[in-house]
């Protein structure tokens, strides 16, 4: 007897899809090399983008990597699951991909991280969980931890005869000197290795998700790929000719452009200086040069497994990476650098849109929807993004979105940091963006509000919502945000309504 999913195969019906989840950690839009970025050679990658459907402008829903992540595995905007920052604890009530898929049958299987604040009403104080933002929703089947730590890596490394290594060591290394182990012995390919482990026990359909560290940093890689790119051909950073100019455009870049620059082995490079930040964008460049060839085993493995035809890849990074852009380095604030990232998804049973792609706004939130109805299951109510499954058919939805919408939390319960900057309560520490093809509008809860003409001036250098000559267009904007807010509102219960005869409609 042939099982899918915990029911019964039909004759001459093909297998259930395995599902294969891949996140990479801060992950720019334009960084594969089939999308034509002028340094990558991405081969693996490539072969993905031409055998399956690109949505081109993928856009994350908020930053940094927990309210991103929520937003990711619940399909709910920030402005619903509200875990705003890393250490913000998610709502247990809100299901997420790991619950849905064991609702389908499935045992999913974790490799690496989601970076979810677990919810403490539910725990008990003393909890270690409760200590770190690094937590894993308690639904997934964990085969591979891979927090902040990186303690299983070290300790396969000690297994292998590094000796007894420290983070410190292997990553404190001054800007430009490579990683010291072999990069079949690399991080990103120790947890590749460890799902191709697992997936050789695997005799059913399987479900896993694997989230990579890089190219987050630290920027530091493996020879052949710390190399791979010479700081001398990567493209200049998007910017100002000065950090006090930049500044100049908001109050809350003044005041992250004014943040000390971070030191130690985690630490960032200088945006103030050239050398560094072309030497530091270019070993960015050979991190994902390095994933790719990983990307490339896992394929090989599936290949030679027979099992690929029968597996829906679906492959993202958790948010982008400013990349020195705007003076800034990593994901937080407002530019479109932080929040779009590539989407490729590989869809074996539907090939007619290999090689295509979809040029609308796609969001995170519509992963969890597109995930579960191509499964078979009913996508949650509560769910606030859009199955994809439409555009892997070949079919362009109706009334798809014509913008899309991400936020950014700046407060620290802890340091204050923004609350004492900006003068203003924790609550209001928020930003909002609508972004369309024609403008970017920033709202401020509480400071000044921003717009960027994106066809006049694509860099966002601009701000013409003070312009008494764009009042409409920037109107427009806010009207939309505000829509789409409205749209976006709670909705478990508001499709019910008790009546003589019973509930009635839909709740959950």
């Amino acid at each position: 007897m042939l099982i899918a999913s915990g029911r019964q195969l039909q004759r001459g019906e093909p297998p259930a899809l395995n599902l294969l989840l891949i996140t990479a950690d801060q992950w720019r839009a334009e960084c594969i090399g089939a999308f034509g970025h002028p340094c990558l050679r991405t081969p693996h990658l490539d072969r993905l983008v031409q055998e399956g459907l690109s949505f081109r402008h993928h856009h994350a829903q908020a930053t940094p990597c927990g309210p991103s992540r929520a937003s990711l595995h619940t399909g709910l905007y920030a402005l619903n699951h509200r875990s705003i920052t890393n250490g913000t604890p998610l709502d247990a009530r809100h299901t997420h991909l790991a619950r849905e898929l064991r609702a389908l049958g499935r045992t999913p299987a974790l490799f690496g991280y989601t970076d979810t604040s677990l919810d403490p009403r539910c725990y008990h104080e003393s909890d270690p969980r409760l200590r770190s933002y690094e937590g894993v929703f308690p639904e997934w089947a964990v085969v591979q931890p891979l927090g902040e730590d990186l303690a299983g890596w070290l300790a396969w490394l000690e297994d292998l005869g590094y000796g007894r290594l420290t983070l410190g060591e292997l990553y404190g290394r001054p800007l430009g000197e490579p990683l010291k182990v072999r990069p079949e012995h690399s991080e990103t390919a120790f947890l590749a290795g460890r799902f191709l482990r697992w997936l050789e026990r695997q005799d059913g359909t399987w479900s896993a998700h694997l989230s990579f560290i890089h190219p987050h940093p630290p920027l530091v890689a493996a020879e052949p790929f710390h190399r791979a790119v010479h700081s001398d051909d990567v493209p200049a950073p998007v910017r100002r000719p000065t950090p006090a100019d930049a500044a100049a455009l908001h109050p809350w870049l003044a005041t992250q452009l004014a943040q000390p620059l971070s030191s130690g082995w985690w630490g960032k490079p200088d945006p103030r200086d050239d050398r560094e930040m072309r030497q530091a964008r270019a070993v960015y460049f050979g991190l994902i040069m390095q994933l790719d060839a990983e990307i490339g085993r896992i394929l090989a493995a599936l290949d030679a497994r027979g099992e690929l035809d029968d597996t829906l890849v679906i492959l993202t990074g958790d948010h982008g990476e400013m990349l020195g852009d705007h003076w800034l380095w990593g994901k937080n604030g407002f530019f479109r650098q932080a929040f779009h990232v590539p989407l490729v998804i590989r869809d074996p049973r539907w090939r007619e849109v290999a090689g295509t792609e979809v040029r609308a706004f796609t969001e995170h939130v519509d992963l969890l929807p597109t995930i579960i109805e191509r499964l078979g299951g009913e996508v949650p109510l509560a769910a606030d993004g859009r199955s994809l499954v439409p555009w892997l058919r070949g079919e362009t939805p109706p009334d798809w979105r014509r913008a899309t919408h991400y936020e950014h939390d700046c407060r620290d319960v802890e340091s204050l940091t923004f609350e004492r900057a900006l003068g203003l309560a924790a609550d209001r520490c928020q930003l909002a963006v609508h972004q369309s093809a024609e403008i970017a509008y920033v709202h401020g809860n509480g400071l000044p509000p921003l717009a960027f003409d994106l066809v006049a001036d694509p860099h966002q250098f601009t701000n013409i919502a003070a312009d008494p000559g764009r009042a409409a267009d920037v109107l427009a904007a806010a009207q939309a945000m505000l829509t789409w807010r409205m749209d976006a509102a709670e909705r478990r219960l508001t499709g019910a309504k008790l009546t003589a005869q019973g509930v009635l409609g839909r709740f959950a």
